[in-house]
């Protein structure tokens, strides 16, 4: 179909494919076992021979590291075990020279308790910084403001002796949140965003952007019902976080006229904004966030990072977005993994064994919904979830949810480059966290130079992917389909494609009202065929199977 003339370079982002690296897991250069900024510019050619738009680095800031980088402590320094400002320069500049984009992570709504904002503004109730981040009295029996819960578990609110007062942490206790209802704090943040602007970033993912306002009148949260803890929580089911509707804690609306002021300075220096929006109810806070032209550009949620990957889970969570987005003209973005769940190869096999050609629909599934699509380091070798035993583990939200939940850890450890070499060839060191001995047969020097292997699908298919202008931009509609067959098509203007997906371990055959030509050159051509002609013309899909046609009246088709 060629390419796209509609598809202007401001608007790269639009149906972009963007890969995240996770910097300590990546590549170390130093030997120190933690991976690091030269580590990533020594592999860049890797990531651009797959064929993706842009690279979203995870926080590499000067950090204590309580929750590795996302507890910022200077936001524009970077950490020395990362590397420099010169690292990062050289790392941007090869970047670019690959025709690659940088998104960077900022995390606006909280520092780290050891941010110098913070060690003033807990000094005392009257220095400048008082009122910086979100602080509030006892009740009248010491016990905290409101019931709001941390995502990773117990009250949100922490006492500090020197103040006598509660302080809000959405998260970790070491990473107090910011006040946004402080104009001085909004003015110090777009000052941070600047500052990487100047360095010529190409965009920002704003982590928890959701969180970066309160309910200023500190009223409790409802308790959320049975079905909403199972089905639309955010976090899992024994996480008491679940039990309650957030309605107070985050997705405030004074946080529009924010995004406002930050999309005003971006659009300056020609930057690109994704929000990740963790919400019950994702799908119209993505639509406010993202109405065309006056917030961030595009944003995603964690409706494809759960467990449950049933056809009526998929067709509901990609329709409902679509839907919310329709009216402000807004964008998405997909993930069906990233550094803070389980690998798809794992969380989304049914508990069966590794299997390729499962690994193979899920890429192939994501770059085919409408939206972006952001891929997490691995997924091109199809890498399964790590064992960490309790010893190494690393994470704190692991440590305090084990056994139950075993942290995030297993999806963070190092990328297997060489088969042979120690480490994977990750580190001439110890690495952080250890590499995984099912990885090693999946390294990339293994996979490289076969053309059977999943990091030779993923640059094939990334690569058709580009030649396909409806996969980037068009609309969406699903069309019934009995399970577990997933079926949509993808439109604009009179050009149609139609996506079909076999998400089970048999071969299916579907009966077909209309022709369809299967598209020349995509990598998974052998997994579906049509055939008889007329009222017995049948689609056959084998186990895994993906098929993409275009029905055969359309237009540039016999």
């Amino acid at each position: 179909m060629g390419s796209s003339s509609k598809s202007s370079n401001s608007e790269w982002w639009r149906g972009a494919v963007i890969y995240q690296i996770y910097p300590r897991s990546f590549m170390d250069s130093n030997g120190d076992g933690i991976g690091d900024l030269p580590g990533i510019t020594a592999r860049l050619d890797h990531v651009a021979s797959l064929g993706v738009d842009a690279i979203w680095v995870s926080p590499f800031f000067r950090s204590p590291m309580k929750d590795f980088g996302y507890d910022v402590s200077d936001y524009r320094a970077v950490d020395p075990i990362f590397g420099t400002l010169a690292d990062f320069d050289a790392m941007l500049a090869r970047m670019h020279a690959l025709g690659l984009k940088l998104i960077i992570d900022q995390v606006l709504s909280h520092t780290s308790d050891q941010h110098a904002w913070f060690v003033e503004s807990r000094s005392s109730r009257d220095n400048p910084k008082a009122d910086w981040y979100v602080w509030a009295d006892r009740k009248p029996d010491g016990t905290p403001p409101t019931n709001w819960l941390s995502v990773f578990g117990g009250s949100a609110w922490q006492w500090d002796s020197r103040r006598r007062q509660y302080y809000l942490h959405s998260f970790l206790t070491e990473q107090p949140d910011l006040n946004f209802h402080c104009a001085e704090v909004q003015e110090a943040l777009l000052g941070e965003v600047r500052f990487w602007c100047e360095r010529g970033v190409d965009g920002f993912r704003f982590d928890a952007c959701n969180h970066q306002f309160h309910d200023a009148l500190l009223r409790d949260n409802p308790p959320a019902s049975l079905a909403s803890i199972d089905e639309v929580s955010t976090v899992r089911a024994d996480n008491p976080y679940a039990m309650q509707q957030h309605l107070y804690d985050k997705s405030q609306t004074e946080n529009l006229a924010f995004l406002e002021n930050l999309r005003r300075l971006l659009d300056g220096y020609g930057a690109v904004a994704l929000g990740e929006v963790g919400d019950e109810n994702a799908p119209p806070v993505m639509a406010q966030y993202t109405e065309l032209g006056k917030r961030l550009h595009l944003a995603y949620s964690f409706s494809l990072l759960t467990a449950d990957h049933s056809t009526t889970h998929l067709r509901h969570q990609v329709e409902a977005l679509d839907h919310a987005l329709a009216p402000t003209g807004g964008w998405g973005c997909w993930a069906v993994s990233n550094h803070d769940v389980p690998r798809v190869a794992t969380r989304w096999s049914g508990g069966g064994a590794p299997d390729t050609r499962r690994d193979r629909l899920w890429l192939a599934l994501l770059l085919a919904l409408r939206g972006s699509a952001s891929i997490y380091q691995g997924e091109e070798l199809g890498l399964p979830e790590a064992e960490v035993p309790f010893g190494l583990l690393q994470d704190p939200y692991g440590r305090a949810f084990w056994p139950e939940f075993k942290g995030r850890d297993g999806c963070r450890t190092p990328i297997p480059w060489q088969a042979d070499a120690p480490h994977g060839g990750f580190t001439a060191g110890t690495p952080w966290l250890p590499v995984y001995g099912p990885h090693l047969p999946l390294a990339i020097d293994n996979q490289a130079d076969d053309p059977g292997s999943m990091l030779a699908f993923s640059r094939a298919l990334l690569h058709w992917r580009r030649t396909q202008p409806l996969l980037r931009t068009g609309a969406i509609a699903f069309i019934d389909a009995p399970d577990p067959v997933l079926w949509f098509e993808r439109r604009e203007g009179n050009q149609r494609l139609q996506a079909i997906f076999n998400l089970g371990s048999e071969p299916v055959w579907l009966p077909l009202r209309d022709a369809l030509v299967p598209l020349p050159g995509h990598p998974l051509g052998a997994t579906a065929y049509v055939q008889g002609n007329g009222e017995r013309r049948m689609l056959a899909l084998a186990p895994y199977g993906v098929f993409f046609g275009t029905p055969a009246n359309d237009e540039g088709h016999s």
